[in-house]
């Protein structure tokens, strides 16, 4: 095992931990950095440890414990000493931890999405607290360029250190007022794990399977919101496709042309249901609707049976809750393959591409329609257009495979 794939995989949990015991997200994060820093120097010559997580969390509370030490004269210090020994963040009563976030990442989520803090503020700051994620990654979920999004993580950690908003678990009672945030950050983490901005692979495994798991404990502390169910069945259908997503040989494949057999019916089986609750309780939202297109894809036996005139409907309501350029997209593909594809040009017109002009999708979208319609030459400028935008190496190939196959084409 890497660091890499250590620092992916535990950074998350590591800084939750220390950022519970510290109280203070700057503290915890240049605990982390020495204990990373520890880690680098020595897991070379003396290997990976078994729970590298759990060494990374002792090395980087005893750092931060030598930092405690030197200033045992100030009585703030001396508190959070005892508070790395205890676990329990100094000046927090154990009562109020009682919010049924059992899981320090749950509790991070909670603690980091502060109304205090704009909207967007919550969701950049989390992100990369974390899920661990990158400066280019969080400007791609943002659609912004990655000037913006360093601007913004400066702006925000800057606030909260000039307003002293402390970084404690809420109440209860204050759970529902950062929920929907929180939600926003889960799903995002989760739509990098599904399509990594960069890299070799097309999927960050490890971070679907994290944004999974917290969706899943969100699920139990909220089982009466639909909306926490209808993303956790969404995250549960779309994941069911992870092994027919890829070849033998790391190649994106698309939708249609994915063997169905490999779908994991289990996952499938699980969304189905936790979506049938979440519907039950009569408060649509916009999950919820995301959900359902998943489920009509999972109850697809091949392409050809894909409801896309129903898909085609629930993007329009989706469209109505939530006008984004991301939406605007999807509801413009389903359009085209519900009807025409002269229709899905058209839908892909009307989109400003300025609103996406960070991201491939929308070149890569109006080239596939360009090919089924036989304009040829025009579908080749377009692929070449999506793929000057994108990082990630399994898109670039299916983009590069994509253009030699028109290379022997004829345009109507």
């Amino acid at each position: 095992m890497t660091f890499e794939r250590v620092f992916r995989e535990e950074s998350g949990r590591v800084l939750a931990t220390l950022v519970r015991v510290t109280g203070d997200l700057e503290r915890a994060e240049d605990a982390f950095h020495d204990a990373c820093v520890k880690a680098l120097e020595t897991w070379p010559t003396r290997g990976v440890p078994e729970q590298p997580g759990a060494w990374l969390t002792t090395v980087a509370k005893n750092a931060a414990l030598d930092v405690v030490r030197r200033h045992t004269k100030d009585p703030a210090q001396a508190s959070l000493e005892e508070a790395l020994q205890s676990g329990v963040a100094p000046g927090i009563d154990e009562a109020r931890l009682d919010t049924g976030l059992e899981d320090d990442q749950l509790r991070l989520l909670f603690t980091c999405c502060h109304p205090a803090l704009a909207p967007q503020s919550q969701v950049a700051l989390t992100l990369r607290t974390l899920g661990g994620l990158t400066t280019p990654e969080i400007a791609r979920a943002f659609q912004e360029a990655e000037a913006t999004t360093a601007q913004r993580l400066v702006r925000t950690k800057g606030k909260i250190r000039d307003a002293g908003i402390p970084y404690v678990v809420p109440s209860r009672e204050a759970l529902p007022e950062r929920l929907e945030a929180v939600l926003s950050v889960v799903y995002l983490v989760f739509n990098e794990g599904y399509t990594a901005t960069g890299g070799p692979s097309l999927m960050r495994v490890d971070l679907c399977a994290e944004a999974i798991r917290l969706g899943r404990w969100l699920s139990r502390v909220f089982p009466s919101n639909a909306e926490v169910l209808g993303l956790f069945a969404l995250m549960r259908l779309q994941d069911s496709r992870r092994d027919a997503r890829i070849d033998a040989a790391g190649d994106l494949v698309v939708l249609e042309e994915q063997d169905r057999s490999k779908w994991d019916q289990g996952a499938i089986a699980e969304g189905l249901a936790v979506l049938d609750r979440a519907l039950e309780l009569k408060s649509p939202g916009p999950y919820q609707l995301q959900a359902a297109i998943g489920a009509l894809h999972s109850r697809a036996t091949t392409a050809a049976e894909t409801d896309w005139q129903q898909i085609a409907l629930l993007y329009e309501g989706l469209w109505q809750r939530v006008p984004t350029p991301t939406v605007a997209l999807n509801r413009a593909v389903a359009i085209g393959l519900a009807s025409e594809n002269e229709a899905g040009l058209e839908a892909l017109a009307r989109i400003d591409p300025s609103t996406l002009e960070h991201s491939h999708l929308l070149d890569a979208a109006r080239a596939d329609f360009l090919r089924r319609e036989g304009r040829f030459d025009d579908a080749r400028a377009a692929y070449e257009a999506a793929r000057s935008k994108t990082k990630n190496a399994a898109e670039v190939r299916f983009l590069e495979r994509r253009l030699r196959e028109l290379q022997h084409l004829t345009p109507h």
